[in-house]
């Protein structure tokens, strides 16, 4: 098992070595290859490193063959797509692979994570995830679906009919799992409020309650503090005094109250557990045929119903951050080796401020 090898091999390597003193391979029948391991790692970075076409465009293997038997000198040969394929594959590298993700940006990114991370750790009694699922779009199909003949799979008609949009805003319960959701025309500041308000009547009376979300600006404006201080039943200090953001949110996450907020960091919606049950939710509701805002809200209220009534189970967090930081470390110099004219100066910014705070507070977390 050490060395990856059946007893079978073992075997016959210990009778070889009692037979002839020697483990080394002998000769074998064959022909010999054809590439060198130069020729390799030159394909490797013309596929992994160079595009078709300036600044833009992504080599397949079948393009990147054709493109290869024209101009041979490239990488001084003329591989196959099934060569090409090989090549990647004894690497592990598939670069004609994409999805999203989310870079950090914010310098203090690594101190919110911290405090959300302990916050999940031991939560207390009453902690909510809030956040908004915006634009949900209300499309109708021209045609109802159909099955296909042989296998039954699902037929979409291809051209739809736009009715709208729609959006849900959801409170997500860390102790079991419920949700609190209620679908608006729009998400406008004194939508959020209501619907905030509504929520915080379904919790205990004079229990302190804990709620995380992102800090929009109907998150973090002044009538929101004069909202939580309302529902905390103290007095909220003046506009003045709440004049600018970092301010309004040093009191909103301030302990002294009966709601306290939790703000997630820029381009950390992930930290929200509550965008994984969006996902959920997406499956299962959105991507069907809707006539009208009834029908969309109807099938939203039915799924909220049976979430909570079967479905509904604890999103339990386990995760650290544990490697992110060198993670990150890593992709800014990626970006700044590779593609620095490419990169916004408030972005750059950014990365210099999060690289300062790092190097400050975490060199422990980044290996030399």
């Amino acid at each position: 098992m050490l060395v990856g090898c059946s007893v079978s091999t073992v075997a016959r390597s210990i009778k070889r070595m009692n037979i002839i003193g020697d483990l080394t391979d002998r000769s074998r029948s064959g022909r010999p290859a054809i590439y060198t391991e130069t020729f390799k790692l030159e394909l490797t970075g013309f596929y992994c490193q160079t595009q078709p076409f300036p600044n833009s465009g992504r080599w397949t293997l079948r393009w990147a063959a054709i493109h290869l038997a024209a101009d041979p000198e490239i990488v001084n040969g003329t591989p196959s797509k099934s060569t090409i394929q090989r090549i990647l594959k004894e690497n592990n590298l598939k670069p004609h692979q994409s999805r999203y993700f989310l870079h950090i940006t914010d310098p203090d990114f690594f101190p919110k994570m911290e405090h959300l991370i302990q916050l999940y750790l031991k939560p207390p009694r009453n902690l909510f995830f809030f956040d908004e699922c915006p634009g949900i779009q209300m499309l109708k199909r021209l045609v109802p679906d159909l099955r296909t003949e042989k296998t039954a799979k699902r037929l979409e008609e291809f051209e739809y009919i736009r009715n709208g949009t729609m959006n849900v805003l959801a409170f997500f319960n860390y102790a079991n799992g419920k949700v609190h959701a209620e679908c608006q025309a729009d998400h406008k500041t004194d939508t959020f409020l209501a619907t905030f308000k509504r929520h915080v009547s379904t919790c205990p009376a004079n229990e302190t309650i804990h709620y995380v979300m992102d800090n929009l600006s109907t998150q973090s404006g002044y009538p929101f503090c004069q909202m939580v201080a309302e529902l905390s039943g103290i007095d909220c200090p003046s506009e003045k005094e709440l004049d600018n953001l970092e301010k309004r949110v040093e009191w909103l996450t301030s302990m002294n109250k009966r709601i306290i907020i939790h703000f997630t960091p820029y381009h950390g919606s992930w930290l929200n557990l509550i965008e994984f049950w969006f996902g959920i939710m997406n499956k299962k509701v959105s991507n069907e045929s809707y006539g009208s805002p009834d029908e969309l809200k109807e099938s939203f209220e039915a799924f909220f119903e049976e979430w909570n009534t079967l479905l509904a189970q604890p999103f339990k967090w386990s995760y650290t951050g544990k490697g992110l930081h060198k993670k990150v470390v890593n992709r800014f110099t990626e970006m700044f080796k590779h593609a620095s004219n490419r990169l916004e100066i408030s972005t750059l910014t950014q990365q210099l401020h999060l690289a300062n705070n790092l190097f400050d507070h975490y060199i422990h977390e980044v290996p030399v």
